[in-house]
């Protein structure tokens, strides 16, 4: 924190700008690599998900990217829509819906092997420097997410 206390509210102080306008910045880098592959970034993080592990729940998916399924079915739908995924009721649970992917949406993961190394040559970071800032980021987001309202209060 800065010395003095009225710094601290000068916008170049501000940790969660840093972090806002990188978001912006990484939005503006994979717009034009995702639009070749037909996704938009949010679809690109399910497919994410999906490639590592076929056939999950709604749920499972927004765990993994800290999304409720209000934000997630509508992305799913249009998943479904262009013909990566299809969503079926887990015939074991029918309040369960699972997500698997199809054979176009297992054929877009060759295409996107190159996504990676694209964002990584734009940032202009090692895999160690990326790893590093990564671990980072997410120890930030884990803090946050786990911070209760006393604790940002005091």
């Amino acid at each position: 924190m800065p010395a003095r206390p009225d710094d601290a509210l000068k916008l170049g102080h501000q940790l969660c700008f840093a972090v806002y306008s990188a978001g912006h910045a990484f939005n503006r880098a994979y717009k034009p690599l995702l639009e070749a592959l037909g996704l938009t970034y949010p679809q690109y993080l399910v497919m994410l998900v999906l490639w590592e592990a076929d056939e999950q729940t709604v749920g499972e998916i927004g765990a993994r990217l800290h999304l409720d399924s209000s934000t997630l079915t509508p992305l799913l739908k249009r998943l479904e829509a262009a013909g990566h995924v299809a969503r079926a009721r887990d015939p074991a649970d029918e309040r369960q819906v699972r997500i698997r992917l199809t054979a176009a949406g297992r054929a877009l993961k060759e295409q996107a092997k190159g996504v990676p190394r694209a964002i990584a040559g734009a940032a202009g970071l090692s895999g160690p420097e990326i790893q590093k800032l990564k671990t980072a980021v997410a120890a930030l987001r884990d803090a946050l997410s786990a911070a209760d309202d006393r604790t940002l209060r005091d």
